[in-house]
């Protein structure tokens, strides 16, 4: 099928890797990459099928509005941004299903994005679609696996597991980076919990503004867990922790 990339960063790279190895009819649309079928005009989109947005949150909006006078109204646009609420406000006249692939790297651009990136991540759907859906069928051949759930819950989900510990991350960092020795002592403990500091600087800025609300819920609940952790029993619920989290991640 004719397959459309709006953005060419990491994630829509290895998208547009991905389902040109696949064998797709794939179109991107770029500023900044140039190359077979990398064009700079929406026009290159005319007919395509699908269409993937993977543009910085704060471009979204202003590109599913430009995109509508040159798409079919058959066609299929989903996005790929880290929150959804800010997405779900408005119809358009191609049908529009909101998505965010649960995968990626601490780098940027075109030139880190790879085949591969998708196999085994979740990638979150919060529009209520068939199953024989020409979205679905492509999410699967990329090897990932669809989840859905509504826009709020969806934005509640990433500020604990993505947003909060990002932010978490750069103030670790932060706390540390004046302490010479400490600096010098670190290891891979801290290299671990610092990743998510090298994050993206644009994308990182509209995850914390954009979603602020249930950030600032989720540092709430992080600075009571932290408090219910000392507070008593400490090594029974460590233990029951350790035990959680090594069934997540085999």
């Amino acid at each position: 099928m004719k397959i459309g990339i709006i953005g060419l960063g990491l994630i829509g790279g290895s998208i547009y890797k991905d389902l040109t190895g696949l064998g797709h009819d794939v179109v991107a649309v770029s500023r900044s990459q140039s190359g077979d079928n990398i064009y700079k005009d929406y026009s290159a989109l005319a007919h395509c099928e699908l269409v993937f947005v993977c543009t910085p949150m704060n471009k979204t909006l202003e590109v599913l509005d430009n995109i509508e006078k040159f798409l079919s109204k058959d066609a299929i646009v989903t996005d790929v941004c880290s929150l959804k609420r800010f997405v779900c406000q408005k119809q358009y006249s191609y049908e529009f299903i909101p998505s965010h692939p649960m995968a990626g790297t601490e780098h940027k651009g075109f030139e880190n994005s790879f085949e591969g990136l998708f196999k085994g991540a979740k990638w979150v759907i919060t529009k209520q679609i068939n199953e024989d859906n020409v979205l679905l069928n492509i999410i699967k051949q990329l090897g990932a696996t669809p989840i859905f759930t509504t826009p709020e819950e969806h934005d509640k989900a990433v500020a604990l597991i993505s947003h909060m510990p990002m932010l978490v991350a750069q103030a670790i960092f932060k706390t540390a980076q004046d302490n010479e020795l400490a600096l010098e002592m670190a290891s891979s403990g801290f290299r671990d919990m610092t990743r998510l500091a090298l994050s993206n600087t644009e994308m990182a800025n509209d995850m914390i503004t954009m979603n602020s609300d249930n950030i600032e819920q989720s540092i709430l609940a992080l600075y009571k867990s932290v408090g219910d952790l000392t507070a008593n029993n400490y090594s029974e619920q460590i233990e029951k922790i350790k035990n959680k989290r090594k069934k997540m991640f085999v």
